[in-house]
Parts: C-alpha cells; sequence; structure tokens
C-alpha cells in the first residue's frame, strides 16, 4: 500500500481561537470546489457546522452536500484516521486541525510514526494562520504561537483589513525571524485560493524544490533576528526590512557545505536530533553525498528525522549541501562547524 499514489496527502491545521481557522474549514466544508475533504476537528473545536449541509451522519462523522466528510477527534487521531480510510470511495486529502492551544509537533510526528498510517497517508503541509491584529500580543504571552508559526510550511495572515500597511510589514518581518522558509498569504476572512492550503506538496520537499528551486536559500547572516524578505511569490512587497515585533525565542540556522560524506553525515544528523531533539522543531534539508548521482533531501521534526533520494542532479547544478535548522537555544557555532566537518 506504500504506492506514493495510493497516499492522501494529509494537511495539518494550526492557529489560536479567533485566527479564522473556523471560516477557512466552513468553506472546505461547503463550497463547491469538486475534491472531496475529510476534515478532521479536535473535541474542543465547536466548528458549528450547518445543519442543512449534513447529509448523513453516524456518531462520529458527518457527510456534507458537498462530498466532504468531517468528523471529531475524541481519542485518539490514529484510529480516527483508520476509521476514515475504511470509507468506501475514500477522499482527496485529509485536513487535522489542531486546538488552538495546541504545538502541531505530535500531530504531525503521528504520521510519521503509525506504520499503517504511514503507508496510506501523507503528510503534506503544516498551515498556520495567524490573526494580523492579535498576533503581537500572543507571541509575547504564548511560546505555543511561536511554535506554530515555527512548524509551519505555509502561514495564512488573515484579517489585513484590522491593521495599517506598516503594522503587517511588523507582523510579516516577525514571521519571517521566526521562520524564514514558510510561505505567507495576506487574507481577509480566510478568503484564498484552496490550492494555497491544501495539497501543496510543501512538507513534502521534493515537489516544493521542483515547485520552487529557491526554497531553502534563505540567508541570515544576521543571526536569526532580521530576516529580509525571500519569498518569491511577494517580490511586490520589498521595503527595507521592518523589525520584527519584538525578540523571538525561535531562531533559523542555516548552513552550506560542498559534498559530504554519508558514513559521516548520518552519524551526525542522528546524534544532533538525539541531543538536541527538542529544541530543533523543523530542520530540512539537500544534501549532495560524494559518488551520488542524485540529491538527497532530508527533513525533521525533532527527533525525528526521514530523508530520501530526490532526482538526478541537472547539468551545471551547483552540488552543494544545504540544511536549514529552526529551532530554541541552538549553537550555531558548534552546527556549522561539526556540519562543515562531515565534507568529503
Amino acid at each position: 500500500m506504500s504506492d506514493l499514489q495510493t497516499q492522501i496527502p494529509v494537511t495539518v491545521l494550526t492557529g489560536y481561537l479567533g485566527s479564522g481557522k473556523t471560516t477557512l474549514l466552513n468553506r472546505i466544508l461547503s463550497e463547491n470546489h469538486g475534491r472531496r475533504y475529510a476534515v478532521i476537528v479536535n473535541e474542543f473545536g465547536e466548528i458549528g457546522i450547518d445543519n442543512d449541509l449534513i447529509v448523513e451522519s453516524d456518531e462520529e462523522i458527518y457527510e456534507m452536500n458537498n462530498g466532504c466528510v468531517c468528523c471529531t477527534v475524541r481519542g485518539d487521531l490514529i484510529r480516527v484516521v483508520e476509521g476514515l480510510m475504511r470509507r468506501p470511495g475514500r477522499f482527496d486529502a485529509i485536513v487535522v486541525e489542531t486546538t488552538g492551544l495546541a504545538d502541531p509537533a505530535p500531530v504531525a510526528q503521528t504520521f510519521f510514526m503509525d506504520d499503517d498510517v504511514r503507508s496510506k497517508t501523507k503528510l503534506d503541509a503544516v498551515v498556520a494562520l495567524v490573526d494580523a491584529k492579535h498576533l503581537p500580543l500572543r507571541l509575547k504571552d504564548s511560546r505555543e504561537a511561536e511554535d506554530q508559526i515555527a512548524f509551519a510550511d505555509v502561514v495564512v495572515v488573515n484579517k489585513t483589513d484590522l491593521v495599517s500597511e506598516e503594522e503587517l510589514a511588523a507582523v510579516e518581518a516577525t514571521i519571517r525571524a521566526i521562520n524564514p522558509s514558510a510561505k505567507i498569504h495576506r487574507t481577509q476572512r480566510a478568503g484564498l485560493d484552496l490550492e494555497n492550503v491544501l495539497d501543496r506538496g510543501a512538507f513534502d520537499l521534493k515537489r516544493a524544490l521542483d515547485n520552487d528551486p529557491h526554497f531553502l536559500e534563505h540567508e541570515d547572516e544576521d543571526h536569526g533576528h532580521e530576516h529580509h524578505d525571500h519569498d518569491h511569490d511577494h517580490a511586490h512587497h520589498h521595503h527595507a526590512a521592518p523589525s520584527p515585533l519584538h525578540d523571538v525565542t525561535v531562531q533559523s540556522v542555516s548552513m552550506r557545505a560542498g559534498e559530504l560524506d554519508p558514513k559521516k553525515f548520518f552519524p551526525w544528523i542522528e546524534k544532533i536530533t538525539q541531543m538536541e531533539g527538542p529544541n530543533i522543531l523543523r530542520l530540512k534539508g539537500i544534501i549532495a553525498f560524494k559518488d551520488d548521482a542524485e540529491r538527497y533531501v532530508v527533513q525533521g521534526v525533532h527527533m525525528i528525522i526521514e530523508g530520501d533520494h530526490q532526482r538526478p542532479w541537472k547539468d551545471g547544478e551547483a552540488r552543494e549541501s544545504r540544511l536549514v535548522f529552526i529551532g530554541r537555544e541552538l549553537d550555531r557555532e558548534r552546527l556549522e562547524r561539526t556540519f562543515q566537518a562531515c565534507q568529503a
């Protein structure tokens, strides 16, 4: 069953109460988009589904008249996913909503850890909704708000109509400082094309890299505090980079090297993730191994790490290795020194 064609993409949706998650979920469940999504909300998620949209329900799963289904997690996420998988007709994709307070890591890890779930699903992207007006406050009083952004592949800055252009620029600078490689979308009332958040192939680095060769190339000479906007979708937003709203505790360390020796690299990354695991929120990289004709793509969440060959190196493509760590209290000097020591 592990044929990639049969793996259903999973989107993990995070964001504080009031950030617009319910609006987005209701759009997925009611709009005529022609795709079948299964939306899993946690039991605290009062999604408030419009009863007129529900066709039939068993105790946990509601079928909507646009072909999507909605169910609640009352216990084990794996059990719910397995229940969905047994339904005839299946779905095009699954969306899992986390509680407003939740750290998305355990949800993301579920899709790596359980063999059965892993053979049938593929984590596609972590999407964080943020409320442009209240984000500064949230970041002051909550480490989780920062973690949600640090984990995200896509950040949807919602309620942009409630802030000035300057405030919005400061919010985006803060998001960049926490996570230099996320795609940022500005919205009002969560009004963005669903293709921007669903089936993105963003967590799946292979597709992200094919879609945007500059993914992972965000420089951070300035030690993780002011990242200039390198988001190639938003060339028209280049201002003098505004300062982030406050000192963020999450930093990113981007490293590059030439060709690496796999006998040095694998033990090194294993050791780093075991020692630093709790501090590493995400890591992503493209590695050039000596005498290897294919690019190797690696990514991880805390201590869980996985890698795979992606595609052959192209003629004229620089065979270099790039690795980005996003986390807290990372020892930049040691990471860089030990990474360089893996060179062939």
